[in-house]
């Protein structure tokens, strides 16, 4: 499977005059809106693919913004990382100005047009949300009404923007926590959006009770490593018969953890049951539980454990 790190754009360009276009909806092959903040931006971003619907993250260091942007694939979402400063955005007659600081979100739906002023430069990450996800998202969650995002020009929502910031710490090189962690995470983040961001008056139906022990367990039995099943969110989902919305919620409720945080947790026990009690070498046990190297192995067993996996062994034994 194919990754991409999230790392910091090298490239810490201005905004030439003709770099934002407007992308017409009827054109059939519209790039997508992170190709199009590309050339806004003047910068090139690393991406990272968080589901298969095309949602996606960057990370994008540039100068400066004074330019119109045209209308996008995605809704786009975008947390600030740097100093305080003053910005402007002009849509039509009306201007709304902010003050863009850390805690702070931008929020461009899907489709509108803007004249952005943003004099000094900006460390952001950006989150690229097709709508048919959040409509996906809203039905799961037993929305009502017609779903729509609000413009946000340097609005407050520390929830949001640290989920955006702290997105890339999560990885840790193992195909299947990397694609299950992916999926959770664009759902949490359109869960958030709806609930904050949407203007719906009550957008979030609450969950009763968690997993009946029989579904836990086939729930269980799909996510340990010696498993051949699919462990996708909509494959765990559809087999406790419920969205992924409600899976993942009651999943948490029966177990306290998210499937992403209980399959991360069962390989550590499994890392360190192999350690202990076998002789293999740390590359075996990497490759064992799914790892895509020795290097990202490592990586995550020092996280949860603060040693290395050789230097964990040694202390056990």
């Amino acid at each position: 499977m194919n990754k991409h790190i999230l790392r910091d754009s090298l490239d810490d360009a201005s905004v030439a005059p003709e770099a934002c276009q407007v992308i017409s909806p009827a054109n059939a092959e519209r790039p997508h809106a992170g190709a199009v903040t590309a050339r806004v931006l003047g910068t090139t971003a690393f991406r990272m693919a968080l589901d298969t619907s095309g949602a996606a993250i960057a990370r994008r260091k540039y100068k400066r913004v004074h330019d119109v942007c045209g209308p996008k694939t995605h809704h786009v979402i975008m947390a600030y990382n740097g100093s305080v400063q003053r910005m402007e955005r002009r849509s039509g007659r009306s201007v709304a100005t902010g003050t863009f600081r850390p805690g702070a979100v931008i929020i461009i739906p899907e489709g509108s047009s803007s004249r952005w002023d943003i004099p000094k430069p900006v460390d952001v990450v950006e989150f690229y949300l097709p709508h048919a996800t959040l409509e996906r998202v809203a039905e799961e969650a037993d929305t009502a009404g017609p779903v729509n995002l609000l413009e946000r020009t340097a609005h407050p929502d520390p929830v949001t923007s640290r989920l955006l910031l702290t997105a890339a710490d999560t990885l840790e090189g193992n195909e299947a926590l990397d694609t299950l962690f992916r999926r959770q995470l664009t759902s949490l983040l359109a869960t958030r959006l709806l609930a904050a961001h949407s203007g719906l008056p009550t957008t979030i139906q609450p969950t009763m009770g968690g997993l009946s022990p029989k579904v836990l367990s086939r729930a269980i039995e799909r996510l340990r490593p010696d498993s051949d099943a699919d462990v996708s969110l909509a494959a765990l989902a559809s087999d406790a018969g419920l969205s992924r919305f409600h899976f993942c919620r009651a999943f948490k409720k029966s177990t306290g953890l998210s499937p992403h945080a209980w399959l991360r947790q069962h390989r550590l026990e499994e890392a360190k049951n192999m350690l202990r009690d076998t002789d293999a070498s740390v590359i075996s046990v990497a490759v064992a539980l799914g790892y895509s190297s020795q290097t990202a192995f490592a990586a995550a067993f020092r996280k949860l454990t603060g040693e290395t996996p050789s230097n964990w062994r040694r202390r056990a034994r």
